[in-house]
């Protein structure tokens, strides 16, 4: 399947949709960004809409642009996102201090190892949290992402290409 494919399967009702798709997955619509940051960034993004269509128009589109690391990398992020970003999120829904001070004792090793650029993983990390509304994991990537290096635009170009790849899996969801 082919954005134009994807594109396409999108009711008139998402024809904002449509126009925001084709521009955002693109290196001028994703100012601050590398391909394989774009790219990452969709795959992760698509993983967290779970939507079947998007995510298997995604995997075919980007597996011959991304190293297998970074498609298992994606597929890592997530994964871990859909754990941190529902414990911290609550953390920071219940305002209760003295649940904050107590460990996770959750696993996140692949956040010190991903197997990418940090930068790379904190990005795609980004989306997925920005798609779960976790302000907490916002904040922190953000704050990793600046510190590499990665400027406001760059920033505005993850959530933008999280926001229409989520409203692809709506608009599609809705047409049944």
């Amino acid at each position: 399947m082919s954005i134009s494919q994807l594109r396409d399967a999108i009711p008139d009702f998402g024809k904002d949709i449509r126009l925001n798709l084709e521009s955002v997955l693109t290196e001028e619509g994703a100012p601050g960004l590398t391909a394989p940051q774009l790219w990452s960034i969709a795959l992760a993004s698509a993983f967290a809409t779970k939507s079947e269509k998007v995510v298997r128009w995604v995997v075919e589109t980007v597996t011959p642009l991304l190293s297998s690391e970074a498609l298992e990398s994606a597929r890592a992020a997530a994964t871990i996102m859909g754990m941190n970003n529902v414990y911290y999120r609550f953390l920071h829904l219940s305002e209760d201090k003295e649940l904050s001070k107590l460990p996770a004792k959750l696993r996140m090793n692949i956040i010190g190892k991903p197997g990418v650029p940090k930068v790379d993983f904190e990005l795609m990390s980004l989306a997925v949290s920005a798609l779960s509304g976790c302000g907490m994991c916002i904040n922190a990537h953000v704050a990793e992402v600046r510190k590499a290096g990665i400027s406001n635009e760059g920033i505005q170009s993850t959530v933008r290409i999280a926001a229409v790849l989520n409203a692809t899996a709506q608009a599609l969801a809705i047409a049944g």
